[in-house]
């Protein structure tokens, strides 16, 4: 009781400091994870790495971009690996107003040691985090909100599939807290799932061992449990690309834009975000 009551005055406290407020993200850091080798593509994208796989005519990670620079973003890291040198090429050093730095992997470090090694050039106390090759249709300023009006040091989006084989599922409790992460299971089967759009604490990420290969989804984030991760689960579409299947069935999901994507200025309209809590869990 004493712990559950701590915990509803620590989210009035944030809440109240957060109501009524502009999110303004410009000083944010985000990192697009975008190394893997994308192994199950080469059949389909084999002489370029899987975040430049062609989306409605656009490279994959472009719709990344768009999403963080509507949202005010300024400042993203692309965490590269393989065919690294492609993505630079193709990406540039800005979009629209966004400066875009490079995170380069001499060998494949997983999901987090990418991640670990991009941290010197993150500059705010809390990042964005989204994988490289799944798109996560969500409010990015409601989740920073949220994530802060909890105490968070991590925050994962998560996501209804009706087929969870693939992904395994998350399992939280009050608040939207996540309790456990249940392995992928051979049985198809409806679950809730990591979106791969993440906001994380700048001092969580330095307490990874440097120079060494490790998973976000299944080693670190499921360490990281005892210190607080949390589970966002107010997102609408959810595209993968990792396999020839669900590339080709991401076809159509964006608009064809009407010029090159890294040449456009993405335009941030003025919002307001609400700072209104759910005292249930945020998952169905």
């Amino acid at each position: 009781m004493a712990r559950q009551a701590a915990l509803d005055a620590s989210l009035r406290h944030a809440a109240a400091a957060h109501a009524g407020q502009d999110v303004d993200l410009a000083g944010v850091s985000a990192v697009i994870l975008a190394g893997g080798l994308g192994t199950r593509l080469r059949s389909v994208v084999a002489d370029r790495p899987k975040v430049l796989a062609e989306v409605d005519g656009v490279p994959f990670v472009f719709h990344l971009l768009r999403q963080l620079a509507a949202a005010g973003v300024k400042h993203v890291v692309l965490a590269t690996g393989h065919r690294g040198d492609q993505v630079a090429g193709v990406v540039g050093s800005s979009y629209g107003p966004m400066r875009v730095d490079y995170s380069r992997e001499p060998a494949p470090a997983g999901t987090g040691g990418a991640l670990r090694r991009a941290l010197p050039l993150l500059r705010s106390a809390a990042v964005f985090v989204l994988n490289g090759d799944s798109y996560c249709e969500l409010d990015l300023a409601h989740l920073w909100l949220w994530h802060h009006q909890r105490p968070a040091h991590g925050t994962l989006s998560l996501t209804r599939v009706r087929d969870a084989r693939r992904f395994g599922t998350v399992a939280t409790g009050d608040y939207g807290q996540v309790l456990r992460f249940v392995e992928k299971s051979p049985v198809r089967a409806a679950g809730t799932v990591n979106a791969g759009v993440y906001v994380l604490r700048r001092s969580l990420i330095a307490q990874i061992p440097a120079g060494i290969p490790f998973s976000l989804e299944s080693e670190l984030l499921p360490r990281w449990l005892a210190t607080g991760i949390y589970g966002y689960a107010r997102t609408a579409r959810f595209i993968d690309i990792g396999t020839p299947e669900s590339l080709a069935r991401a076809k159509g999901s964006f608009r064809a834009p009407t010029a090159r994507a890294h040449a456009t200025t993405p335009h941030r309209p003025t919002r307001r975000a609400a700072a209104s809590l759910n005292h249930t869990a945020e998952v169905a």
